[in-house]
């Protein structure tokens, strides 16, 4: 692993001064950068600072823009949260080898942003695609994670589901690049500059042989470690299930919690609670995290 880092820092507000008018609140600082894994360059972003580390990754296609706003309120909680591209998304490599993309490989970049960063262990969370990331490092690195939060996670309940709903996209990347362009065009084009504008626009921003490939690799690949070796995790873990949404069952998430020895459940009103009605869910990782950095 070599450091490439490329950082841009955004610095603190300005202290109010007596006879001006009222200044935004204090944001914590952000810090843009990236990393060598394995010959491929990987993009994250820490929000505040501190001992108390939380890594939050993605859903599937999408991009480390999704979880800012959930980083900045931890980092206001007094955390140090990061926010990583997995390989094939965002600003990190997209190469177009599928054997390169897998569960398995995402927690190993995981654990390698850990090393990057010179941290022990951290909580690791993730939505999606990312909720299965962070139960594959609970599996192959435990001492690497002091706590699993994990939402909306992808399991046996899933499958079909999952494949009626990627498969045609993996089929129109291979044998009809020009529609997959095409949508990427079209979202260039798309003022940016609102949060979830912008990670739509991100989402539609494919390159074809390297979606291919990324779906190719999920898909086929193991999508999460087997009921047998969830039973094992100890890790403790909070996770977040909805109802009504196909792709990520209510009965995934409830049955993983059952499973799991030490897991504790939440369920959401929504799938889009945690995004655009946020203290509650906040509320709940934000003292989750702290329980397993205070162990």
């Amino acid at each position: 692993m070599s450091p490439a880092s490329s950082a841009i820092a955004v610095a603190d507000l300005p202290a109010l001064i007596p006879g001006r008018r009222r200044e935004r609140p204090s944001r914590p600082i952000e810090l843009s950068g990236s990393f060598t894994h394995e010959g491929h360059r990987l993009a994250y972003t820490e929000f505040g600072s501190g001992d108390r580390v939380v890594v939050l990754t993605h859903g599937i296609m999408l991009t480390r823009r999704m979880h800012a706003p959930l980083a900045r309120r931890l980092a206001r909680a007094g955390f140090r949260a990061v926010t990583l591209d997995l390989l094939g998304h965002g600003d990190s490599d997209r190469p177009t080898d599928s054997w390169l993309y897998s569960m398995p490989a995402f927690a190993e970049q995981t654990v390698a942003l850990l090393d990057h960063l010179d941290v022990d262990a951290a909580v690791i969370g993730g939505t999606s695609l990312g909720a299965n990331v962070a139960l594959e490092v609970g599996v192959s690195a435990p001492e690497r994670a002091l706590g699993l939060v994990v939402e909306m996670p992808v399991l046996d309940n899933a499958i079909v589901a999952g494949l009626i709903t990627f498969t045609p996209l993996l089929m129109a990347a291979r044998f009809l690049p020009v529609t997959v362009q095409g949508v990427a065009l079209a979202a260039k084009l798309v003022p940016h500059g609102n949060q979830w504008v912008d990670v739509v626009t991100d989402t539609l921003s494919q390159q074809p042989a390297p979606m291919a490939a990324l779906l190719h690799g999920v898909l086929f690949g193991r999508i999460a470690p087997p009921k047998s070796i969830r039973r094992k995790i100890e890790t403790p873990a909070l996770v977040i299930g909805h109802e009504g949404d196909p792709i990520h069952p209510f009965g995934d998430a409830d049955t993983l919690a059952a499973d799991m020895p030490t897991a504790e459940f939440v369920q959401a009103r929504s799938p889009v609670e945690l995004r655009f009605d946020p203290s509650r869910l906040t509320d709940a990782i934000t003292g989750f995290a702290a329980r397993c950095h205070d162990r």
